[in-house]
């Protein structure tokens, strides 16, 4: 099966949009399919897993305030036309676009192509671009020949604004990297925090519940990546024995800091649909504190300690109560809970997502030959 996968985020940002996209065309093309990524990326760069013959590059981006984050999405005329013609003369069976309203080529092909179209809904909360086309948005959607959304938190924001049926198929991760990745050392009990320096993501929550707990605790926090709020961040809560910044990671380190931390901690306050990361930590067997958001409860499913979200003294008691487990070999982090989230956490792996999604296709490819 041809699949043509659509990203309306560029390529030469780190997100978890682009993310999905990429390993699922991997993990189909590893299946025997023929997967092709049509993207925005800023300059020439190399996709990890993916041959200059599965990429398809769309043009240059601009960064839209989108979610409480930025998108950086392609909005010339000039990319929606590559991303068309692209599809129109690719020989493709399916066409899955991810974000499928998303300004730009996802929005042309949803309207110019005639090849059935799958969609994914990722984002969850309100969407401004949702509420004021609404009656547009909904004839568009309309041309969907399957709707999918990545959680119960995606496929409520798309019903409200969309109505329609959805497909829920969660995100994907690359399960064999984390559980084998060699684990960076450590001196004591350590928290990971990874994900883009802003408002929306928490991070400044976390460390002012570090700054609560007393001297007397051990703990040592790898802050990961980088954002809007790095600097004035680091300025608040400069380097030391227990915060380490540690900027941004390729994907090997990642790995391997996740599989050497004892917990991670997720601290968002809002808009989160899925929590890749969580599962992520998971597979690494790093213990899990986040926040209690719908879209991560529904990923952690009793595998991880939950506090309000924006609490700064729950998760200063959250971090005291991991920061005993990981010296005591105990609760969340004894080896046999250790292992139940790793199970559960398989069940996200990337290969078995691509399968969920290609029966999705054949479901759309039947009914699109009984139609004729």
């Amino acid at each position: 099966m041809r699949v043509a996968l659509l990203c309306p985020y560029s390529l030469s940002r780190p997100g978890g949009v682009q993310g999905q996209v990429v390993g699922l065309a991997v993990a189909l093309n590893a299946a025997g399919h023929d997967a092709v990524v049509l993207a925005p990326a800023d300059d020439d760069i190399a996709v990890p897993g993916l041959t200059a013959r599965s990429l398809v590059r769309l043009g240059h981006s601009m960064s839209l305030p989108a979610n409480g984050s930025v998108a950086p999405v392609a909005l010339g005329p000039g990319a929606a036309l590559r991303a068309v013609r692209a599809v129109r003369e690719g020989g493709f069976d399916v066409v899955h676009i991810h974000e499928p309203l998303a300004p730009g080529p996802n929005f042309a092909c949803l309207v110019a192509c005639a090849v059935p179209k799958v969609g994914t809904f990722h984002r969850a909360g309100k969407s401004i671009a949702y509420t004021l086309l609404s009656p547009l948005a909904r004839a568009l959607a309309r041309r969907l020949a399957a709707r999918c959304a990545v959680s119960s938190e995606a496929r409520a924001t798309a019903q409200h604004a969309l109505g329609g049926r959805y497909d829920i198929i969660g995100n994907g991760i690359d399960l064999e990297r984390f559980a084998s990745a060699p684990g960076s050392a450590t001196s004591g009990p350590t928290v990971m925090f990874v994900g883009r320096h802003e408002e929306r993501k928490g991070l400044g929550v976390l460390l002012d519940a570090v700054g609560r707990l007393e001297p007397a605790v051990s703990l040592t926090v790898w802050v990961a990546g980088q954002g809007p709020d790095t600097e004035w961040l680091r300025r608040r809560h400069p380097p030391s024995d227990r915060i380490v910044w540690l900027g941004r990671l390729d994907d090997l380190e990642l790995a391997a800091r996740l599989a050497g931390a004892h917990a991670l901690c997720a601290p968002a306050l809002r808009g989160e649909s899925f929590g890749v990361v969580l599962l992520e930590a998971m597979a690494a067997r790093a213990a899990v504190v986040a926040s209690d958001l719908p879209g991560y409860r529904a990923v952690v499913e009793g595998h991880g300690l939950l506090f309000p979200p924006g609490d700064v003294g729950a998760l200063a008691s959250a971090l005291e109560s991991v920061v005993g487990d990981a010296a005591s070999g105990t609760g969340l982090c004894a080896p046999a809970a250790l292992d139940a989230a790793f199970r559960h956490a398989s069940q996200w792996s990337m290969p078995e997502v691509a399968q969920r999604y290609v029966a999705v296709y054949e479901r759309v490819l039947a009914e699109s030959r009984l139609a004729r």
